[in-house]
């Protein structure tokens, strides 16, 4: 655990908004040098604050305008099963996220797709062929709002 004062908070709110952003920049923003901006990020890089650095693709320029939730229970559990699921998910490209979760369901998996047609096909030909798959529940997302979190 490490202790972050305002500045810290500062520096974590700037990155999480734009990872991009240079240490001299961000030095200008909040009334300190290059080099003592710099000294703070990689601090919080060193203490495991800032664990790298990420962009944020649009999907649908990309052509995937379709994002689906998937809860996935497995017909059987064990060990062999969770790591054959997680291993053989990994796999397919259109999955996002791969969350193992408590409760009604084992797995919360983010797909994306060109739309609602290439989705059944990547769950039924992908999804629902993975080894130990039992109930599968699909929550299509409508919109989304980011948020900055706790630092904001």
């Amino acid at each position: 655990m490490i202790d972050l004062d305002d500045l810290d908070r500062a520096i974590l709110r700037a990155l999480a908004a734009d990872a991009t952003v240079s240490a001299g920049e961000l030095g200008r923003r909040l009334g300190i040098s290059q080099p003592a901006a710099w000294r703070k990020i990689k601090r919080l890089e060193d203490a495991g604050v800032i664990a790298g650095a990420r962009v944020d693709v649009d999907r649908a320029a990309l052509g995937f305008g379709v994002t689906v939730f998937l809860g996935v229970k497995l017909a059987t559990k064990g060990r062999v099963s969770l790591e054959d699921f997680e291993r053989a998910v990994q796999a397919i490209p259109e999955v996002q996220v791969v969350q193992h979760v408590l409760g009604l369901f084992d797995y919360r998996l983010r797909v994306v797709a060109r739309d609602i047609a290439d989705f059944e096909r990547v769950l039924r030909r992908r999804v629902m062929t993975l080894p130990g798959v039992g109930q599968v529940e699909a929550n299509v997302l409508l919109t989304e709002e980011r948020r900055a979190g706790p630092l904001g």
